[in-house]
């Protein structure tokens, strides 16, 4: 009898030692989970001003040109992020180094071509940033640097009256980027014949529904640039394509499309934008492709990187050649 209650007793020791163990192991599990919940990280201290989303104005031989830098946290201390120059679209950074106050990071190039990097060097100046950018092919240019704004709205939103851009018989409130334009009026449409260049509205406008109606032909790509700063795509991307932001309906390099909406080249397509704040939604041709996303930063070819003003609607000559009948804006109050 005793041997079979050491038995049983030694049953009960190794079970009751199984479920201590298990618990353990549960209670250490929810630990690590804890531990890689990205609501509970904790900023390493070096970084705290560094970390957010910054509007970038580059000093290119006396020109100055916009671009845009978003840094990340990942992980428990390693920075990440996102970098958008004047063309091209955002380009992931997968390492941003930070030693003393000074970070840098490199990039490919992208449409620049050629091999080698970019590198791009910078600090923290007050509430700002500032550093330098060299280029793949050696070429360097200072930068500046402030927090990009949030754009919260908050509130129903109120709309004015409707403005006809586009007067249906000539170039009346509009600019062109460059002497170079090939822009003109035909039979009441809006012409691009070719690349050339960009028609810039005169009005400026902060929130906004925007109705466009375009046509371009086989091959083509251009955009409408809201608040001269995001790019919507036009561009004759096939039907059969997977949805994407370089593509028709995206806004540029940012946010994809749900589906490609498009009616094809040589047909007239229809976008319905409303913009307020950050937040974006796109209807393409009675399809709601986009809806109320966040828009992180400036598109490649912005006109500047002041997003807290207000801006024009641009339309890209520089590509190829579009054609548009109908371009109306109604602006918030």
């Amino acid at each position: 009898m005793l041997k079979k209650y050491v038995g049983y007793s030694t049953l009960m020791c190794l079970l009751t030692a199984g479920v201590v163990s298990c618990n353990n192991d549960t209670t250490e599990q929810k630990q690590e989970e804890e531990i890689h919940n990205a609501a509970t990280q904790v900023i390493p201290e070096e970084a705290e001003g560094l970390i957010g989303r910054w509007d970038v104005t580059v000093d290119k031989d006396g020109k100055e040109v916009p671009s845009w830098l978003e840094v990340k946290l990942s992980g428990f201390d390693v920075l990440v992020g996102l970098f958008v120059a004047d063309a091209g679209s955002a380009r992931p950074v997968s390492h941003i180094q930070l030693k003393e106050g000074k970070f840098s990071f490199q990039i490919p190039p992208q449409w620049e071509g050629g091999d080698g990097f970019f590198t791009i060097e910078g600090e923290l100046a007050g509430e700002g940033i500032k550093g330098t950018i060299t280029t793949n092919k050696g070429n360097k240019f200072d930068f500046t640097g402030v927090k990009a704004p949030y754009l919260v709205r908050t509130g129903e939103a109120q709309w004015g009256e409707p403005v006809e851009l586009f007067n249906g018989k000539d170039l009346t409130g509009w600019t062109t980027s460059g002497d170079n334009s090939q822009w003109a009026v035909e039979n009441g449409v809006l012409i691009n014949k070719e690349t050339g260049a960009n028609l810039i509205s005169e009005q400026k406008f902060e929130d906004f529904k925007l109705t466009a109606e375009f046509r371009y032909r086989e091959g083509a790509n251009s955009g409408i640039y809201l608040r001269g700063r995001y790019e919507v795509q036009i561009e004759d991307s096939p039907k059969d394509k997977h949805p994407g932001s370089l593509y028709f309906g995206g806004v540029y390099g940012f946010l994809s499309p749900s589906e490609m909406a498009t009616l094809g080249p040589n047909e007239w397509n229809t976008y319905e934008i409303t913009l307020r704040g950050r937040m974006v939604t796109i209807v393409a041709n009675g399809k709601t492709i986009i809806s109320n996303q966040e828009i992180p930063g400036i598109t490649g070819g912005a006109l500047d990187s002041r997003e807290g003003e207000p801006g024009p609607i641009y339309l890209q000559g520089d590509h190829t050649g579009v054609e548009f009948r109908k371009i109306t804006v109604i602006p918030g109050k």
